[in-house]
C-alpha cells in the first residue's frame, strides 16, 4: 500500500488546517490508519490512529481534544483535522498503516507516506 499525505502549509496559532492522505491500493479498507508527526530535532511520535471500520480511534495526550481523525473507505483517504494550532504542532506529519491495532506502536506500522510540514507561527 502506497500512501500519500498532503494538506501542510503555514498557519498561525489557533488556526486550524485538515490533512488528507491517501492510498493506492484496495486494501486501504482493511487496514489501521495513524498519523505521526515529527518535530525538528525530536523523535517521531504517535498523534492519532483509526480502525478499519472507524469504530475505534487513539489519541495522543496532546491531540486529544484538538485533533479529530477520521477516515472514508470509498475514498480511500484519511483525514486529520486540527484544530487550535500551537507553535509546538510545528513538524513533519505522516500517515501509516497496519494490518494489526496496535494503535502507537510505531514498529508495528507496514505502511508510511512521506510526509507533509505543517508550520505553526505564533
Amino acid at each position: 500500500v502506497q500512501l500519500q499525505a498532503f494538506g501542510g502549509g503555514l498557519v498561525q496559532a489557533g488556526d486550524s488546517l485538515r490533512l488528507s492522505c491517501t492510498a493506492s491500493e484496495h486494501t486501504f479498507t482493511d487496514i489501521t490508519l495513524g498519523w505521526f508527526r515529527q518535530a525538528p530535532g525530536k523523535e517521531r511520535e504517535f498523534v492519532a490512529a483509526i480502525n478499519w471500520r472507524a469504530s475505534d480511534a487513539a489519541y495522543s495526550h496532546f491531540a486529544e481534544g484538538r485533533f479529530t481523525i477520521s477516515r472514508d473507505n470509498a475514498k480511500k483517504t484519511v483525514y486529520l483535522q486540527m484544530n487550535s494550532l500551537k507553535p509546538g504542532d510545528t513538524a513533519v506529519y505522516f500517515c501509516a498503516g497496519q494490518i494489526g491495532t496496535y494503535y502507537d506502536i510505531q514498529h508495528m506500522y507496514d505502511f508510511w507516506g512521506q510526509g507533509t510540514l505543517v508550520t505553526v507561527s505564533s
